[in-house]
């Protein structure tokens, strides 16, 4: 049963608890903690968010959720979650079963799957565990973070094809297909690529969603060890998270 919460933006205290929850918001300047609040305000306001497996969906949950998914379109505008049709938050990690194909190619398995999230094609929903989007907000396993990586394949999707190329203009897609090929065919072929973890390799498509995460979370280390790949994903989402990072920390 999905329990759906009653529209509305951004609470009395949602700055409050954005700055409670969000370890990155010490980093980010006046501008930026402006734009976030009101990307934020906007995807409370005009996204259907439900609860899930009886979860009780409170301000807390939905500001938390939103303030990370606006982290990742900061310098791009909502307009690029248009395919967010709602989100759908579950307590905790889920399971899920039936067919699908298995770990080898030409392999199908049954087994049982577990979930942290998952983002639907086309305007379908966006689900995610809350137990892992509050982890995430408050950086417990740097380089992981779901609600980055579920609203990373979004925007991925937007052109119509998970490939892993979001929508670019001509000269930006050159440049993008040839440095993310190269990464991405060392980690198939086993050739570690840090800080990239291994599930990058599972298809072009996990590939964005994990240099997405590792670009937020662990931005200095990308662009120390993977420069071109730190670049062309600087380009696209027009922020620099590594400078931001290294600015210190503001207590307000």
């Amino acid at each position: 049963m999905r329990l759906t919460f009653r529209r509305h933006g951004l609470p009395d205290d949602g700055r409050a608890l954005v700055a409670e929850h969000l370890a990155v918001w010490r980093q980010l300047d006046d501008d930026e903690r402006q734009r976030l609040l009101e990307l934020t305000d906007a995807l409370l306001s005009h996204k259907q968010w439900e609860a899930a497996r009886g979860f009780a969906l409170d301000d807390t949950v939905r500001v938390v959720v939103a303030a990370q998914a606006a982290l990742l379109v900061l310098g791009l505008g909502v307009d690029h979650y248009r395919l967010v049709s709602g989100i759908v938050v579950h307590p905790s990690t889920l399971e899920t079963a039936g067919v699908r194909a298995g770990p080898s190619l030409g392999t199908v398995t049954a087994d049982h799957l577990a979930v942290v999230g998952l983002a639907q094609d086309g305007r379908g929903p966006l689900v995610v565990a809350w137990d892992e989007a509050l982890a995430g907000a408050h950086r417990l396993q740097r380089g992981h973070n779901v609600v980055l990586h579920e609203f990373a394949h979004k925007l991925d999707m937007l052109d119509g094809v998970i490939d892993g190329t979001p929508v670019l203009d001509a000269d930006a897609r050159a440049t993008w297909t040839a440095v993310c090929t190269e990464v991405y065919r060392d980690l198939v072929a086993g050739v570690p690529r840090p800080p990239l973890r291994d599930y990058a390799a599972t298809n072009p498509g996990e590939f964005f969603a994990v240099a997405t995460e590792v670009f937020f979370e662990q931005a200095a280390e990308l662009a120390a060890y993977e420069p071109a790949l730190y670049h062309v994903l600087q380009g696209f989402y027009r922020q620099d998270p590594a400078e931001r990072d290294a600015r210190p920390p503001r207590s307000d």
